[in-house]
């Protein structure tokens, strides 16, 4: 069954983008995740929590695989360089099936 990761970032320094932007994506890439959707203009529509600057969802063939990758050493000196300009909120769902 797919799952999904969602991202809510608060950013405050772009500087860190370009040495995480590839990185991340080879490794999303080795655990067959995918940037299915990126919102940099959202709308909240519900709700009374500040609309993030940043909203990415991912897919991954299942939890397993998400969970993976999040954990991956080299992932996690990635979202050390993502912490130095934004702060992130991460959500992990199963897909409907």
């Amino acid at each position: 069954m797919s799952a999904y990761m969602m991202y809510e970032q608060d950013e405050w320094d772009s500087s860190w983008r370009d040495a995480y932007a590839q990185p991340t994506r080879a490794l999303l890439e080795k655990y067959g995740g995918k940037a299915i959707a990126v919102c940099r203009e959202g709308e909240r529509m519900e709700g009374e929590t500040k609309v993030p600057t940043v909203a990415i969802l991912i897919e991954f063939p299942n939890r397993d695989a998400a969970k993976a990758w999040h954990s991956d050493p080299e992932y996690q000196r990635l979202i050390e360089l993502r912490n130095t300009g934004s702060k992130a909120e991460a959500l992990l769902f199963n897909g409907l099936e």
